[in-house]
């Protein structure tokens, strides 16, 4: 059995022009944490629906998660209650500095457990993708979290937040980056360090 693709979105809903949304219908083998309807910024509901999803899977996962879905892989990663192949965490989210307008804010993120972000080494081979002009994050804070994560960095260029603001839509490059991680022999106990990736 092929491994799954399991799509973590970030706190926003739905969003049918989004690069997960292109994604999950492009690979036949995959799921997507769906969005919660209570508890919604709850940092402790969404890693809940995290496990959740991931117990529901049987065969080996790979996690493709965006923006604050980063950051739930990461505090999931704390405590793993099954092993992941591989993960692909693309632009996450700096939530210890406050986001832009019409982003949860630093209090209400604080208050609902996001802060501090895990600093440990991810238990699974890791591929964090940073953008040069984020709004949400910046490159350099985005290449420190991944060196915490122990995980291989990805320069993605400018592309914004990669999502429909930004121009994005389809992402060809997270779709090549997904297949690698499908195809790499690895598994449970041990990030791939942090080596640069082109």
């Amino acid at each position: 059995m092929s491994a799954t693709v399991l799509f973590v979105p970030g706190l926003r809903d739905h969003v049918e022009d989004h690069w997960q949304t292109h994604a999950a219908r492009a690979f036949a083998n995959s799921v997507t944490v769906e969005p919660l309807t209570e508890d919604r910024l709850s940092r402790e509901a969404r890693v809940a629906a995290l496990d959740a999803a991931l117990q529901a899977i049987k065969g080996d996962v790979v996690i493709a998660a965006h923006s604050a879905g980063c950051l739930m892989v990461a505090h999931w990663s704390a405590a793993p209650t099954r092993p992941i192949k591989a993960a692909l965490l693309a632009t996450p989210a700096d939530v210890e500095h406050p986001l832009p307008p019409g982003y949860p804010s630093f209090e209400d993120l604080s208050a609902n457990g996001w802060l501090p972000i895990p600093q440990h080494v991810l238990p699974f081979s890791t591929v964090v993708v940073a953008s040069r002009n984020d709004p949400l994050c910046g490159f350099a804070r985005a290449e420190e979290l991944a060196q915490h994560w122990g995980a291989a960095r990805v320069d993605a260029g400018a592309v914004g937040h990669l999502n429909p603001p930004a121009g994005f839509g389809p992402w060809p490059q997270g779709h090549h980056l997904i297949e690698q991680l499908l195809g790499e022999n690895t598994g449970w106990g041990g990030g791939i360090g942090g080596s640069d990736a082109a």
